[in-house]
């Protein structure tokens, strides 16, 4: 059975697929559209199909009805296994290209003869493609750059996509095996890094037998190779490869020894001809207090461990709040007060709304005047929900000069203000970081938002001077986000400690446009402990009264 999210990027799929195929309009618009109304729903389409109300979801017909219980039931349905057969995977494979439209492949192929990413890179370094209509040159070098991109990031993944997944498998691993075995998590999924190139399980010796037996199983698993004490399996349906090694051993030694890098490894000297019972055993034989598997990147750690200076990480417990939030006032798929109710029930004390502002037209940007309407309805949702509170933000798009939307009598009325780039992306790093510091100088910028704009396995982000970007927010009082979107994750988390060094305050923010994506915030929480954020340096762990003073303390040179 396939998920919500699977079925949806297949609709998207063969509504790109009918576009480069020349279908008209009408028919390709409802693939996405279907995608975009099964998207708002919260139940999962296996609970739609089992109440008979797939079908009934303004959107979503009979005949869209029947593909979506095909794809949910096999992974594909007869229409798309008949666009794919009919276009070039590598033609398909243009998609995940930026700026590249259904029409203009359709012309690299149709008219160029272009079928593989490797063809087109060439026509790019041929200087074929500027030559086309409708290219030129500066499309051609956007093209070929971003071309450069997706073929060094293929066979990669988002945590947060691959960690359910690993979980679940655990999860159902844990069944079969025998007592006393053990399994775990390792590498850089145990580190939690954001991009992976695979699932990576540790399971004791005394497990091999019915693991291996349990992935030779028909189902959604295959054994792709056996290797002495490694297994490499795949899913069937998206080739994910998870890499199955029995610890021939001590289990902690060996958990340690294939979570931490090697520069982490290196500097930890356990006692030798010992077995642990544990890892924290491990590390209290090399002098050390226990390293969370997140910090083992060989960076700081080990001399903060000898100092006795580790932080103590945040926690979810330690959230109190959820800001950068949109509603169905911009571009969100729920209403405002739905969004609300649904961040109080996941118990926080305030949300942040943070719709768009008037520059962003493509995702309905509020008005001055709807501004006021949205603030009238918050006052009213506020005394509804007390003691629960929505502040009001908003999401201000920062001009190419780094100004802010709206007037300085808008941006007055707000509690509090993320800036953030939208537009004009293709800038060098000293026109980044002058139109970044200008936003965060201007006093009515409480935090900024998703600093290099960039998107995770789809495009870099521009550059900026961080050092720079940082020193200018511990200089204004400006929080930074870490934007918890998975093709985010914006702060970096490489450049928290920093942050921190020049105590600039964290926050972090799911970006929601929809009920589900609240819980977003968890993948920014994972990024944020890698980085070293205590709860004390986060701005949403700040409690409602504090956090309002802090919005104060920042407008309070205006």
């Amino acid at each position: 059975m396939h998920d919500n999210a699977y079925i949806i990027e297949k609709l998207k799929l063969i509504g790109q697929l009918l576009e480069i195929q020349g279908e008209n309009p009408f028919k390709t618009r409802a693939y996405p559209n279907g995608a975009r109304a099964l998207a708002a729903q919260e139940e999962t389409v296996g609970r739609l199909i089992e109440t008979n109300q797939l079908s009934n979801i303004n959107g979503i017909g009979s005949a869209l009805s029947d593909k979506i219980k095909a794809i949910y039931l096999t992974g594909t349905c007869p229409l798309l296994e008949r666009l794919e057969s009919e276009i070039p995977p590598g033609v398909v494979e243009m998609l995940k290209i930026k700026g590249l439209g259904s029409a203009k492949i359709t012309h690299i192929w149709m008219k160029m003869g272009i079928e593989t990413l490797g063809e087109l890179l060439y026509a790019c370094e041929e200087n074929r493609l500027m030559e086309e209509k409708g290219f030129g040159a500066k499309t051609q070098e956007n093209i070929r750059n971003n071309i450069l991109f997706v073929m060094d990031n293929r066979d990669l993944f988002y945590y947060a996509k691959l960690f359910p997944i690993g979980e679940s498998l655990v999860a159902e691993l844990k069944k079969i095996l025998p007592a006393g075995a053990e399994i775990s998590f390792t590498g850089d999924l145990r580190r939690k890094m954001p991009i992976l190139s695979g699932i990576d399980l540790l399971v004791s010796a005394a497990g091999h037998e019915a693991v291996r037996n349990w992935f030779k199983q028909p189902g959604e698993y295959y054994i792709a190779e056996e290797k002495g004490q490694e297994l490499l399996a795949k899913i069937d349906t998206t080739n994910i490869p998870i890499r199955v090694e029995f610890a021939d051993g001590n289990f902690a030694q060996r958990l340690w020894e294939t979570t931490g890098n090697p520069e982490h490894l290196a500097e930890v000297k356990p006692a030798s001809g010992q077995e642990f019972a544990s890892e924290a055993e491990l590390y209290q034989s090399a002098g050390l207090p226990y390293i969370e598997p997140e910090l083992r990147e060989g960076r700081s750690e080990i001399s903060l461990a000898q100092k006795g200076k580790l932080p103590q990480l945040v926690e979810q417990a330690d959230l109190k709040g959820i800001l950068h939030n949109h509603s169905t006032w911009s571009d969100g798929l729920h209403t405002l007060e739905e969004m609300a109710v649904a961040c109080r029930d996941l118990g926080m004390d305030y949300f942040g709304i943070c719709d768009h502002s008037a520059s962003a037209f493509y995702a309905n940007g509020l008005s001055a005047g709807r501004v006021e309407q949205q603030h009238l309805e918050i006052d009213q949702i506020n005394q509804k929900l007390a003691p629960f509170r929505i502040l009001k933000g908003i999401e201000s798009d920062i001009r190419t000069d780094g100004s802010l939307d709206y007037e300085p009598e808008v941006l007055a009325k707000f509690d509090f203000i993320v800036a953030s780039v939208h537009s004009q992306l293709n800038m060098d790093e000293a026109t980044a970081t002058r139109r970044l510091i200008t936003a965060i100088e201007n006093p009515y910028t409480s935090i900024l938002g998703h600093p290099t704009g960039r998107l995770n396995l789809v495009r870099k982000g521009y550059p900026i001077d961080h050092v720079k970007v940082i020193d200018a927010c511990a200089a204004n009082g400006v929080a930074i986000e870490i934007n918890a979107h998975p093709a985010r994750l914006d702060l970096d988390w490489t450049w928290i400690p920093y942050a921190l060094e020049k105590g600039v305050m964290i926050s972090i923010n799911p970006d929601a446009h929809k009920k589900g994506g609240l819980t977003d915030i968890k993948w920014g929480l994972a990024a944020a402990r890698k980085g070293y954020l205590t709860a004390a340096m986060t701005l949403n762990a700040l409690s409602l009264e504090d956090i309002l003073a802090f919005f104060e303390k920042r407008r309070s040179g205006i």
